[in-house]
C-alpha cells in the first residue's frame, strides 16, 4: 500500500471541521489489512465504514457501508455475482491490466484476499450518513480509485 491512511485521515479531520462536523480523536478507527488479508467477519455494532482496496500503488475501490450493510462490508466485493458494482467484477473486466489469467479470474475472491490490501475506516453511526458520505467523497477525490462509477465517468 503506497497511500498513507493516517496522514489522509488527518486531512479529512480538517475537511470535517470545515463542514461543521465535530470529530474527536477516538471517533475514527483505522483498520489496516495488508495482503494477504482476511475480510472482516462483521461490521462492528453501532458503526458505519468506508473501505479502500489497493493493489500496489493503485487504489482500486473506495466504498461505504451504513450500519446495516453487513454483506457489503464483509463479502460482496470478493464475489463478482453477489451484487452490482463489486471489486471482483471490476477486476475480472480489467483482467488484462491486472495480468489475471483464467485461473485467477475463476478464483478472484481468493486472489483479492491474497494480493489486495484493504483499509477500513470505522465511524460511530450516530455521526450520520452525511459524515460517512463526506469521508467517502473525500477519499475518492484524494485517492482517485481505478474502479469508481461507470467506466465512462472515470478520469
Amino acid at each position: 500500500m503506497t497511500w498513507a491512511p493516517k496522514e489522509v485521515l488527518a486531512d479529512f479531520a480538517t475537511v470535517a471541521r470545515l463542514a461543521g462536523v465535530s470529530l474527536t480523536q477516538g471517533d475514527i478507527r483505522l483498520e489496516e489489512l495488508p495482503a494477504p488479508h482476511t475480510p472482516p467477519a462483521r461490521l462492528p455494532a453501532g458503526h458505519m465504514a468506508v473501505y479502500v482496496f489497493s493493489f500496489g500503488a493503485d487504489v482500486l475501490k473506495v466504498g461505504k457501508v451504513g450500519p446495516k450493510s453487513q454483506a457489503r462490508y464483509t463479502s460482496q466485493h470478493y464475489n463478482p455475482g453477489s451484487s452490482q458494482s463489486t471489486l471482483a467484477a471490476s477486476m475480472i473486466a480489467d483482467a488484462e491490466w491486472l495480468g489475471l489469467g483464467e485461473t485467477e479470474r475463476a478464483g478472484i475472491g481468493s486472489w483479492i484476499r491474497s494480493n489486495v490490501d484493504r483499509v477500513n475506516v470505522l465511524i460511530p453511526a450516530p455521526h450520520g450518513i452525511p459524515v460517512l458520505t463526506l469521508l467517502e467523497s473525500f477519499l475518492q477525490c484524494r485517492l482517485r480509485p481505478r474502479y469508481e462509477g461507470f467506466r465512462s465517468q472515470r478520469g
